[in-house]
């Protein structure tokens, strides 16, 4: 909703994985290399690990674009709960392959006949299994043992695994000594620094045309990093409330005011005015009593706040949709959405 009053081309904080959006911060440009030098071998395992949110899909996503001209093959596949029986004909199925034997010995065939027949043709196949904490031990030997087919020159599939802190542990069982034996790189994927989180937020915003509106002061950087902890995802959760409380407020400013609001506003949404299952202590005291209702007081005026805000937007959305439909019945009125005239001052006009 706030990118046409800021005059933005798209969303710059959406959650969902975009390669357009790959910011290369310095822990993400090694975890690239360490992928970039496993396709250079052509042979192994490469694991890469990373907290929930960290941006390791956009990772990957990143990665196959890279891939375009080169003579590979190349198939993801985002595992959900799949057991040793599964994983095989998912792994068929990521690879494109067609009418796929119901049996596990049929299914080995037909993909071993793909790797060869890929082989012949100069290409290798490489296989991305993104959230692999969600295999079972099973499942995880089953794709080492893919590992064994063989060609003339050299191991006709290798594997990119990429999941979370979890799958770090289950490497570490002893079942997984072998697997360990065949992997060449071996990467945790932490969270972003200071500067990498302003760059971070700087680098998307340009993407959509970003013209330094709204001005973002220097001082809010230290904020949005101590309460983001870093992590991509929990960046673009916060930094789009800010713009559309920013959006609703018809700011082109942000400082540390706007940015403690949504900190405060994602706390309480996060965690409630209590943790859930946790008994209040009674009232000992007149200070106690007057301090919670004080509180209290603090707490239903941001409520009403936000409220107010809610009904800015509904009635924003609701003025928009009667100038679609104006519009719709006569096509020269020159105050619809879209006309030459500056978007700040058709927004006030609305509300």
């Amino acid at each position: 909703m706030y990118e046409s009053f800021y005059g933005l081309t798209g969303k710059p904080f959406s959650l969902s994985p975009d390669p357009r959006f790959f910011y290369a911060s310095k822990g993400h440009r090694r975890a690239m290399a360490y992928l970039e030098y496993g396709i250079h071998q052509e042979e192994g395992f490469i694991v890469i690990t990373g907290e929930v949110g960290a941006g390791k899909t956009t990772m990957v996503r990143n990665l196959f674009e890279t891939l375009s001209g080169k003579p590979l093959v190349a198939a993801q596949l985002v595992s959900t709960q799949l057991d040793a029986e599964n994983l095989l004909l998912s792994v068929c199925l990521a690879f494109g392959l067609d009418r796929v034997a119901s049996d596990k010995a049929g299914q080995l065939s037909q993909l071993e006949l793909f790797l060869r027949e890929a082989a012949a043709k100069g290409q290798r196949a490489l296989l991305v299994v993104d959230e692999v904490q969600n295999l079972s031990a099973d499942a995880v030997e089953e794709l080492r043992m893919l590992s064994n087919f063989e060609g003339e020159h050299g191991p006709l599939l290798q594997s990119f695994l990429v999941g979370q802190p979890e799958f770090r542990e289950m490497l570490r069982s002893e079942g997984m000594q072998q697997l360990r034996q065949r992997m060449i790189a071996n990467y945790h994927l932490g969270p972003m620094d200071e500067p990498d989180t302003r760059s971070y937020v700087e680098y998307r915003l340009s993407r959509v045309g970003w013209q330094q509106d709204p001005r973002l002061a220097d001082d809010i950087w230290p904020m949005i990093f101590r309460f983001s902890g870093g992590i991509p995802r929990r960046i673009n959760t916060f930094c789009d409330r800010l713009f559309l409380s920013a959006f609703l407020e018809e700011r082109h400013e942000l400082g540390p005011e706007q940015v403690q609001t949504v900190i405060r506003d994602l706390e309480q949404e996060m965690g409630g005015w209590m943790d859930e299952g946790v008994a209040a202590a009674p009232v000992v005291a007149d200070t106690a009593t007057h301090a919670a209702l004080a509180q209290f007081a603090e707490d239903f005026q941001a409520f009403d706040k936000r409220l107010a805000r809610m009904e800015r937007v509904l009635l924003y959305s609701y003025r928009q949709i009667q100038q679609i439909h104006q519009s719709l019945r006569d096509p020269g009125n020159p105050g619809i959405p879209g006309s030459d005239q500056d978007k700040s001052l058709q927004y006030k006009e609305n509300i």
